[in-house]
Formats: structure tokens, sequence, C-alpha cells
């Protein structure tokens, strides 16, 4: 191999499509903008413009409560991955089972606000979880299978901690 047989994968360098540069280009004359008027011009901003009449969303009265801004980002695992991360010997069945020990099995990315236990799957192995909260059939499978699951109290959060 030389230095002039290297190339990239086919697909890999595709060439810009150069707009505006003749009618026989295919992409001339208008360039992919269509007709006259304000969206062939730069600068649009008609996202939501009614032609100067009160827009819909601003006649609509606000109603309702967002909470997304103070919501809890918890990480949801099932007990079918807990049960296979166990047989795969990644989570140590013996020890309890928390947020800390799941990002270390790498079932969990990273810790957020608290982990939340899900039903999905079924767990054979004898536990000890400790999570922020848990689905009512996943409590039911961890008990049946012999463990338990303590659910924590939850964590404050930046605003709370402020007051």
């Amino acid at each position: 191999m030389k230095l002039h047989e290297l190339a990239g994968r086919p697909g890999a360098r595709k060439v810009r499509k150069r707009i505006g540069r003749g009618i026989g280009s295919g992409t001339g004359k208008t360039g992919g903008r269509g007709g006259k008027g304000q969206t062939a011009r730069s600068g649009v901003r008609i996202k939501g413009f009614e032609g100067g009449q009160m827009p819909l969303h601003r006649r609509l009265p606000k109603r309702g409560f967002k909470n997304t801004m103070f919501a809890r980002k918890l990480n949801e695992v099932n007990l079918g991955r807990v049960q296979a991360a166990i047989d795969a010997g990644t989570l140590d069945a013996a020890a309890k089972i928390d947020a800390a020990a799941l990002v270390k099995a790498g079932i969990i990315r990273r810790a957020k606000d608290g982990v939340k236990l899900l039903g999905a799957g079924e767990i054979k192995t004898k536990l000890a979880v400790s999570v922020y909260g848990a689905s009512k059939s996943a409590v039911a499978a961890v008990e049946k299978a012999g463990g338990t699951v303590e659910i924590l109290a939850p964590k404050p959060q930046a605003s709370e901690q402020a007051a």
C-alpha cells in the first residue's frame, strides 16, 4: 500500500452542494428556496406569525403547572438487567445493591437523582436493594425471591438546600 492508494470509505467524503450557481446545476435560479416572498429572503422568522393578528399561542390562557424544572431525574432499571449483571458476574448479589453498585457494574452510566427499580424481567437471586423508588411489581418480585427493597428518603435538591 502506498500513500496515493489511501482513501476514505465510500461515502465518507461528500461533496458540498453549491446552490445558486446557474440553472444547469439543478439548484440554480431560486437556490432551493421556492418562489418569491419572505421565505425566499434571509432572516425569516414567521413561525406562529399570523399577519399581525394576535397569535393563537398568545390568545389562549396560560393554564396549569409544569414540573419539568423541579422534577427528579431518575435512572430506571429493570429487574431483568440486574439479574443479567449478576449472572455475568459484574454485580455482587451478596452486597447491598444501590446506585453506586449499579454504576460500578455498568448497568447505569451515572447516578442522577436516584434509581427507580421496575418489574420487567425476573429475578432468581436473593437481593438487598436500596433505591429511591420501586414499582409494586418489582418489590413483589424481589420479596418473592427472598430479598428486601429499601426505599430511600429523597436527596434535597439544589433549590431545597438554598432555602
